[in-house]
């Protein structure tokens, strides 16, 4: 990728940027970042890299993955700033190699493509659990000051309603379902971080996000807001596999992004908050059409394979209500049209541009 340096990728960090005052209180920080190669988190790294190249005061940024020559090379324009490290963790096994010292842990590590959940559920469940334990431990141990953990808005399961989702709601999960391996081990690692809070003091925060997207997504993502961006990149047809009628809270991984860091330094202890743009709650359909319109390309529907129908997300109302969110003063910069519009202009501009 060469997202760092893309113009409308910069732009777009620059103008979430003001929406976020208080990141001056990192200034002179350590932050861990796990799942440094995700969607959500290389944004998160990108947006802090950012910060740090436009003041004087740096937040010292340790990004972990389970190869660090993945890593190295996701984040080669930064190998050579004095405040950027890289260090391995493997989330399913739980180890973080390497003496480390840090102020801050956004644990953003895990299983999250579809794929990756049907063909892996062992390691979904291990990965949130495992991983979410031994950074806990460490927490607890070199008493630092707040951990961060992402977790999904698949937590909540399946309801009945068209109401958006509050912390407080919890629907309906099959456990002998091996899909389920990804919100049950959500669950489980969200009321870990609450238990370690209870019995060692450990600060901790969760976070749900709903839908994120985003030019940081990698091609092989097969999350149908990846998968449909890049096919909308190349101009090819949006194929879609349902009737689109699924209700989703869509997010651009920059809003997201500032709301990690919001709720990271103005969040409830052992709260959760969810992450949602209520400009941006649409169906799957409406965000095919509006990817189609920002490709050139159209929508067509085929019937999914078995294979196919087990790796979806079984929510038919997946929509959160961000008021807690909203309340520490956060607010969404990009609704579905501009969000997905730039994402597909900077897919082609980046990813694409070799092909």
């Amino acid at each position: 990728m060469e997202l760092y340096n893309n113009k409308q990728w910069i732009a777009d960090i620059d103008e979430v940027l003001q929406t976020l005052p208080e990141l001056v209180e990192l200034a002179g920080s350590r932050v861990l970042v796990t799942g440094s190669t995700g969607l959500i988190c290389s944004a998160l790294i990108e947006l802090l890299a950012r910060w740090n190249d436009t003041h004087e005061t740096k937040i010292a940024i340790i990004a972990t993955g389970r190869m660090e020559a993945g890593v190295r090379a996701r984040f080669a324009p930064l190998l050579d700033r004095s405040w950027f490290d890289v260090v391995v963790f493997d989330a399913v096994s739980g180890e973080l190699k390497g003496d480390i010292t840090c102020d801050y842990i956004i644990h953003g590590a895990g299983n999250a493509s579809p794929n990756k959940i049907v063909s892996e559920p062992v390691e979904t469940m291990l990965g949130n659990f495992m991983g979410t334990y031994s950074l806990l431990e460490y927490a607890r141990a070199n008493h630092i000051k707040r951990l961060l953990y992402i977790s999904s808005s698949e937590v909540y399961g399946r309801s009945e309603s068209n109401e958006p989702f509050k912390t407080t709601d919890y629907g309906y999960v099959d456990l002998l379902q091996p899909r389920s391996s990804y919100a049950v081990g959500k669950r489980a690692a969200e009321t870990l971080c609450v238990s370690y809070g209870a019995e060692w003091g450990v600060d901790s925060v969760i976070v749900r996000p709903g839908h994120i997207y985003g030019p940081t997504a990698r091609e092989s993502d097969n999350r149908v807001s990846s998968a449909w961006a890049y096919a909308a990149a190349r101009g090819e047809n949006i194929v879609m596999k349902s009737d689109g009628s699924q209700i989703r809270s869509y997010c651009y991984v920059l809003d997201c992004v500032t709301a990690i860091l919001k709720v990271l330094l103005r969040g409830k202890a052992l709260q959760a908050y969810n992450i949602s743009n209520i400009e941006s709650v649409i169906t799957i359909r409406q965000m095919a059409e509006i990817l189609a319109k920002a490709g050139g390309c159209e929508v067509r529907t085929e019937l999914p394979s078995e294979k196919e129908k087990r790796g979806f997300n079984p929510m038919l109302n997946s929509s959160l209500d961000a008021s807690a969110l909203i309340a520490l003063g956060w607010s969404g910069c990009f609704d579905a049209y501009r969000g997905f519009d730039h994402t597909v202009k900077i897919i082609r501009e980046t990813s694409l541009k070799k092909l």
